[in-house]
């Protein structure tokens, strides 16, 4: 080659490198982050959830992504099976190639995929599950959770349950993880705040399948004082109208776990309880400023208000940001050391990722239920910081398995 033509060459190639390096984050490959869940069998959560994490991720790209990068969302739905969930995350980790994984509703489901990060050595960033398990008895290296668990919602409700010194309590939950590991913390909580508290009948019902004409019988035939009840969806719906043609719940105090968020307490419009414990969502009176920030920009983009999934599905995806700028790196050894104790601002705040257990102390609001212009809404409201209501050090360290 002559000497011009080299020296063509070599300023070629470095003026090759040069254009690459100074792309903007927009013109490189993006970051692919895998989600799954349940979009079909939950719609009435997961809607809201979607839109929460696409205006999320409008929100990273616009401020430059993570890496000098864009992030982009592989989405998939999991149809509420744990068996699709597993094959769907392994899809999504070998033909997709993500990052990572995020994402899944219920409790079987979550479960699933942690196990399979446990096996596939693959960051998990469980959004929504509220088992406890998934961060305390089969809690692993690789999956880190971002809602309240069962166990802290319950024990949210616990303090005004016991300060009304009601003796004899029915239960009613859906009848898998969730509502079983709901039932399980209201009586161990309840029972050691009020030692004489009887629990005189359970109803286990199929999950979204309830027929609740006989279960509320059921419970109005055992005289309870008071009812708690992990029931949501449809089936809470059903409860409520059964409940009261059969008077189940007059002269009875009445908690349910989930009663509060909106997409369960609106479309019951004003046939919604009142004067139920809850926790839930009052979006439309929380006045702190990240969540004025939030709920314009949802609304501006939405023209439509926010759900409690639409905060889960916002933090998930500002989360996933923090995580990856933190770890600086889409190792997923990185990632996880990174997710330990990492600092994320939410709607409701800035919250932790323990590096205890993996949980996070993202809270909820705990109130009363009542009906204003023929819709459902919580009343005398309070927010509950979820680091408050998770069981000393001690106890954890007993039930999670050491990594």
């Amino acid at each position: 080659m002559m000497k011009a033509g080299r020296e063509a060459f070599v300023s070629g190639v470095v003026l090759a490198v040069a254009s690459a390096l100074a792309q903007p984050a927009a013109a490189q490959e993006p970051i692919k982050l895998g989600e799954l869940n349940s979009y079909k069998a939950f719609a009435s959560f997961l809607e809201p959830y979607r839109k929460g994490w696409e205006l999320a991720l409008e929100e990273v790209n616009a401020a430059g992504g993570a890496l000098g990068r864009r992030i982009e969302i592989v989405s998939r739905d999991d149809n509420g099976n744990p068996g699709d969930a597993v094959r769907v995350a392994d899809e999504l980790v070998t033909r997709e190639k993500v990052a990572f994984i995020m994402g899944t509703f219920p409790s079987n489901v979550g479960l699933a995929v942690a196990d399979f990060a446990r096996q596939k050595k693959v960051f998990f960033l469980a959004s929504e599950p509220l088992t406890d398990k998934i961060v305390w008895d089969n809690g692993n290296r690789y999956t880190f959770r971002l809602q309240a668990s069962t166990y802290m919602q319950t024990a949210m409700l616990v303090p005004d349950a016991a300060k009304l010194k009601k003796k004899r309590w029915a239960i009613v939950y859906p009848n898998y993880e969730y509502g079983q590991s709901a039932t399980r913390a209201f009586k161990e909580l309840l029972k050691k705040a009020q030692p004489d508290v009887e629990f005189v009948v359970e109803q286990a019902t199929p999950l979204g399948k309830i027929d609740a004409g006989p279960v509320a019988q059921a419970l109005a035939d055992a005289r309870p004082d008071a009812i708690f009840s992990a029931l949501f969806a449809g089936d809470l719906a059903r409860f409520v109208r059964e409940g009261n043609i059969r008077g189940l719940f007059k002269g009875r105090e009445v908690f349910n776990l989930l009663g509060g968020w909106p997409e369960y307490l609106d479309p019951m419009k004003d046939e919604a309880p009142e004067g139920w414990y809850v926790t839930g969502y009052p979006w439309y009176g929380i006045d702190t400023p990240e969540h004025r920030k939030f709920l314009a920009a949802y609304q501006r983009r939405w023209n439509d208000y926010p759900r409690a999934g639409s905060v889960v599905g916002y933090a998930t995806v500002m989360t996933a940001a923090a995580a990856i700028r933190k770890a600086g790196s889409l190792d997923s050894e990185k990632l996880v050391e990174a997710m330990k104790n990492l600092h994320v601002d939410t709607p409701f705040g800035d919250v932790v990722f323990r590096a205890l257990d993996h949980q996070s102390t993202l809270g909820t609001y705990v109130g009363r239920t009542g009906v204003k212009d023929g819709k459902g809404v919580m009343s005398s409201w309070r927010y509950a910081d979820g680091a408050k209501f998770l069981p000393p050090d001690a106890e954890v360290r007993r039930l999670r398995p050491p990594e």
